[in-house]
């Protein structure tokens, strides 16, 4: 590891971890196709905190609110969408936890990333051009999360992508585009949160080195631009773009995995 690999792999991880694009794929791709060895358990902990400060940075206010209306059981809308998170996130973390050894071993075959990055690509194709979209957040309701929240269980798979799923999965179940972006960043939260101290256990104090801190000031900038720069872009467009990069991507992975 050095300081290149960690400003890169923190540049990635902002980007992956809020684009609908996957995180954990390009993580695997970019050291396979620039080979470098695996950075490691502590820094895949400093990539994961530093994502969680960027979506606590930006949704400190939400959390917030959502949080005292939610333990307090008030009728309100950030009260109603506490209980929906906290239901959506529950079967992401049981398929993490029944999955994780799968995630760690034959998922992280290139081959299968290359596909996935264009499965998803294809299907959220499919649920942004032919699915009505005329819900906000205050119509979203036990049925649209816990379809999300079950959705989530496959961005166990590198190349499916945590975002990107739960987008699609938004879209199809009629959320406008922003909101089904807001969504699934809110519900990103305690899944982030959930992988950076089931790993950040096993760490000691002489693994929080300069290049974990670098890893983890790159990634949480990166990310917070993410959140910003995707809320705002798709109050004016669709998901084309990332349609498209995950196509060509997969293409390209799946490619230099035969060229190999």
């Amino acid at each position: 590891m050095d300081f290149i690999q960690a400003i890169i792999l923190g540049i990635v991880q902002g980007l992956g971890e809020f684009l609908p694009i996957s995180s954990s794929a390009h993580l695997v791709l970019v050291p396979w196709l620039m080979g470098w060895k695996d950075a490691g358990l502590q820094f895949d902990v400093a990539l994961h905190v530093g994502t969680l400060f960027a979506v606590i940075a930006y949704f400190w206010r939400d959390w917030i609110n959502l949080i005292s209306d939610g333990l307090r059981f008030k009728s309100t809308m950030e009260g109603r969408l506490f209980w929906l998170l906290i239901i959506s996130t529950i079967p992401g973390g049981i398929g993490g936890y029944l999955l994780e050894g799968y995630a760690e071993t034959i998922f992280r075959n290139p081959l299968l990333i290359g596909i996935m990055l264009m499965i998803l690509g294809v299907i959220l194709y499919f649920a942004d051009t032919r699915s009505y979209s005329g819900k906000n957040m205050s119509m979203i309701g036990l049925k649209e999360s816990l379809f999300i929240g079950i959705s989530q269980v496959l961005a166990i798979i590198p190349g499916v992508s945590r975002s990107g799923v739960t987008m699609t999965a938004g879209r199809l179940m009629g959320l406008n585009r922003e909101t089904s972006a807001r969504f699934s960043f809110l519900l990103s939260t305690p899944i982030i949160a959930g992988a950076g101290l089931k790993t950040a256990i096993d760490l000691s104090p002489s693994d929080v080195n300069v290049y974990f801190i670098t890893g983890l000031v790159v990634s949480a900038i990166v990310g917070f631009a993410s959140i910003k720069f995707l809320l705002k872009y798709l109050t004016r467009r669709s998901f084309s773009i990332f349609i498209w990069y995950r196509l060509l991507a997969g293409l390209f992975v799946i490619g230099v995995y035969f060229l190999r």
